[in-house]
């Protein structure tokens, strides 16, 4: 109940903060609030259905600059760098391109199959690699999104650690399962299917901009406020062939594209949620805590739907 009250209370104050800042707009000019930052996560990533390494990069830093995004994170497990050649250096190219590097941790773990020291030693792992790049940014994203499960001792060792070494949560607001219809087309082209490219465009895009408005509608109800939101993305085949489009689609339903400095420099950055379980998008913990009712979550998330409508759009819309 403290903790509830403490959370309203900041809404407000964030709330009334955004409003001063709205009523500075100039000659009275409108001013969105839909704000988002791209950030990518598993880099370097193995090969998809379409493309080799080398094209996917050449294309994802081609499709960020056509688009007008001039910086996204990408968050990084060095211990995949070795074993995929050429790798360190297409991740230098996104960094010379603008974009920015963050910690993914080395090896990808499950936080909630692994001791919370060994957790924070394959964090330190990957903290040797990053640090004094150029393009470093002290973020650290959970893989999975998993922060302990149900394991709160784990989570708050998980959590000190990180503050000791100096690093901020890379959260997640916004998420749609990205990974899940890139391994879809990628099983598809093994069996041999014919897929529907346009449907295949569709089914991403529209999934990640229903994602972006779900957690924007769900953050003003849980914070009275609109706050910067971050849309985890993943080093695709499907990005690298359909990101202009996505941007396209946000912009066009009157979100800004920013920085991914500017997003994680939002106040909710600084917002620890305790709920039952720690997995899944800031966004949800912040309005499970609250005690908003289910669904927290984007509809799609559940593998189930989201495999319905890749079977349905993709597989089986395929033209002839």
């Amino acid at each position: 109940m403290i903790r509830a009250a403490l959370v309203s209370v900041l809404a407000a104050l964030l709330a009334a903060c955004a409003a001063i800042s709205n009523a500075g707009a100039l000659d009275g000019a409108a001013v969105t609030d839909k704000r988002i930052a791209l950030t990518f996560d598993d880099i370097p990533r193995g090969r998809g259905a379409f493309f080799d390494d080398e094209e996917r990069t050449r294309r994802i830093i081609a499709n960020l600059a056509e688009s007008g995004v001039s910086q996204a994170a990408f968050f990084l497990n060095p211990g995949m760098i070795d074993g995929r050649a050429g790798a360190a250096d297409r991740i230098a190219r996104y960094v010379s391109a603008g974009h920015v590097i963050a910690n993914h941790s080395n090896t990808h773990p499950h936080l909630s199959d692994t001791d919370a020291e060994a957790y924070l030693a394959d964090i330190d792992t990957a903290e040797n690699w990053l640090k004094g790049r150029e393009g470093y940014r002290p973020w650290f994203r959970y893989p999975f999104l998993d922060e302990g499960g149900r394991d709160k001792v784990k989570r708050d060792t998980v959590r000190a650690g990180l503050a000791e070494r100096g690093l901020r949560n890379g959260y997640v607001t916004v998420d749609a399962s990205d990974w899940f219809y890139e391994q879809a087309a990628i099983d598809a082209k093994a069996a041999g299917q014919v897929m529907d490219m346009d449907g295949l465009r569709d089914l991403y895009v529209e999934s990640h901009v229903q994602s972006a408005e779900f957690s924007d509608a769900l953050a003003r109800r849980t914070l009275g406020r609109a706050p910067a939101q971050v849309m985890l993305l993943h080093e695709t085949d499907l990005a690298a062939l359909y990101l202009s489009d996505l941007v396209t689609a946000l912009k066009a339903k009157g979100w800004r594209i920013i920085s991914a400095d500017e997003a994680f420099a939002d106040p909710i950055g600084q917002l620890q949620p305790d709920v039952p379980s720690a997995q899944g998008t800031l966004t949800e913990a912040l309005a499970w805590e609250l005690g908003l009712p289910a669904p927290r979550w984007y509809a799609r998330n559940n593998p189930s739907l989201a495999g319905d409508e890749f079977r349905r759009r993709v597989i089986g819309g395929q033209k002839d």
